[in-house]
């Protein structure tokens, strides 16, 4: 295992205003995620895990304290090297899947690749390859609402690994399935990890992705624990 974190995370504080209230929702939190881990940040709702997979996504900034994603220290980042990160650092993965609805699934990934800039022959042949790994490649020309969720989270999960990030952060990526399809979407995640050895950062109260976890730390109003 590569002894430097690609995740390090260091005393993150972070608050919101909710009408003139101001909430504490992260209190000191500490992190270190390597290489290749298969991560879950185990909570119920409103323990924080969200907003600090946000931090950790370049989608929000800390209060206090320092991430360092690949390298990169995103506390105090110019606004142009935090698009930078998420474009090409971090792929997401999302409850919803967040597809483009006119888009078929192929033209999902697709657009994901053309902000890297890519030549044509090289978007291509990533985007049928991820979606073969993720059994979709027969269903690549189909439009979102075709799809079933379990089938348009496949499709969101080909389009995170397709950029092929540092590390891939899913935000209950099985809140919105059935039993039976989210552990499919389980063991299909667990798969791809294992096989290309992106690191998956995945914020969950699912107890079956916890128990495949190669790490799990429980969150608990803004706390951090092993």
């Amino acid at each position: 295992m590569n002894a430097t974190p690609v995740i390090g995370v260091q005393g993150v504080h972070k608050s919101y205003h909710i009408g003139e209230v101001l909430t504490p929702v992260l209190c000191g939190v500490d992190l270190e995620i390597h290489r290749g881990d298969f991560v879950v940040i185990f909570g119920v709702s409103g323990s924080g895990k969200t907003t600090l997979l946000n931090l950790m996504g370049a989608i929000d900034t800390v209060d206090e304290g320092s991430i360092r994603i690949d390298g990169l220290e995103l506390a105090g980042a110019a606004r142009e090297q935090l698009i930078d990160a998420r474009r090409v650092k971090i792929g997401y993965i999302f409850q919803f899947y967040n597809l483009i609805p006119t888009l078929t699934a192929i033209e999902n990934v697709e657009m994901a690749l053309e902000l890297l800039g890519l030549d044509r022959a090289e978007i291509k042949g990533r985007s049928n390859h991820y979606l073969e790994r993720v059994g979709m490649l027969a269903l690549a020309h189909k439009y979102p609402d075709q799809l079933s969720g379990g089938e348009q989270q496949r499709v969101a999960i080909a389009r995170a690994l397709a950029k092929e990030p540092a590390v891939v952060l899913a935000d209950e990526p099985t809140g919105n399935l059935d039993e039976h399809t989210a552990a499919g979407v389980v063991r299909l995640m667990q798969e791809l990890n294992r096989t290309t050895g992106i690191t998956f950062v995945i914020a969950s109260h699912n107890k079956e992705l916890a128990k495949v976890a190669t790490r799990v730390f429980h969150i608990t109003d803004g706390r951090l624990a092993h």
